[in-house]
């Protein structure tokens, strides 16, 4: 599978010289199986240069997998040009959402006056799947869910595909359990022997007491999430809007720092808009 990065910072989209490098937009990924089946995950404002380079390349068929429906994940959904397409086919999918419907949540950020297109107005032909099945396919790609623990509900994924597996953990607080999250335990077993981990790394340990609750976690907690589960991998996402690229970097020592106790220390790196990785 090819996983391409369109955002991978948090609460909102930043600019400016000291993010050159991570990037600033938000939450979207791409990710495409060895069929050539494309699914996005989350619709940040990351999503529009996907749904600028899905017109380029011509595709028509779009699956949209969602995390959760906080404002950083969804604010990118009225400006995906494939909406505005009648021949284009898009299925959206997601995990509990603790106060609306997906398909509701994401109406609203187009309703009055908050954007001029009325939901009511798009094109494309969309099909709305309320609940994550444990496991589903995608071609040979199989998706799996899990209950992060995140204010309001949110979902985690892990994609399988020949062997090789990818788990994408954002906005997922470690170090306290949010009404609904599956827990410690279970996010180790569903990590467990990852090619790939993405996850929340929002905080230094420092920040994390003034902070807790808020639903993000430490980069020394993700660092220690993946040395339990045996990962091979250790992305770190969900960049502070106010974290710039060489603070990040700092970050990135830290945790490659953290894993040098492992027998064989995990990678571990910053998860960057524009990034391609293949697992």
């Amino acid at each position: 599978m090819i996983i391409r990065c369109w955002g991978a910072r948090g609460s909102i989209p930043v600019c400016g010289k000291d993010y050159l490098r991570y990037g600033g937009n938000t939450t979207c990924l791409e990710i495409q199986n060895s069929l050539g089946d494309v699914l996005l995950v989350d619709a940040g404002s990351g999503i529009r240069e996907a749904g600028n380079s899905f017109m380029a390349r011509g595709l028509r068929e779009v699956s949209l997998l969602m995390t959760h429906g906080h404002w950083d994940h969804i604010m990118g959904f009225p400006f995906f040009k494939p909406l505005y397409h009648p021949d284009v086919n898009i299925t959206v999918a997601g995990g509990a959402f603790a106060q609306d419907t997906i398909r509701e949540t994401l109406a609203r950020v187009m309703s009055a006056p908050y954007f001029p297109i009325n939901y009511d107005d798009v094109r494309a032909n969309i099909v709305y799947a309320n609940n994550c099945r444990d496991i589903f396919p995608l071609g040979d790609l199989t998706v799996e869910c899990i209950a992060l623990s995140h204010p309001n509900q949110a979902s985690g994924y892990k994609f399988t595909e020949n062997g090789k597996s990818f788990v994408f953990f954002t906005d997922n607080e470690l170090g306290f359990e949010h009404n609904g999250a599956a827990g410690y335990a279970n996010y180790v077993s569903f990590c467990r022997n990852a090619d790939l981990l993405m996850h929340d790394a929002e905080y230094k340990d420092d920040e994390y007491p003034r902070k807790r609750g808020w639903g993000h976690s430490t980069v020394g907690q993700a660092a220690q999430l993946a040395l339990d589960a045996g990962v091979k991998r250790l992305g770190l996402f969900h960049h502070n809007q106010d974290r710039p690229d060489d603070a990040i970097d700092d970050m990135v020592a830290v945790c490659a720092h953290l894993m040098t106790c492992a027998a064989i220390p995990p990678e571990c790196f910053g998860v960057h808009q524009g990034m391609e990785l293949s697992v």
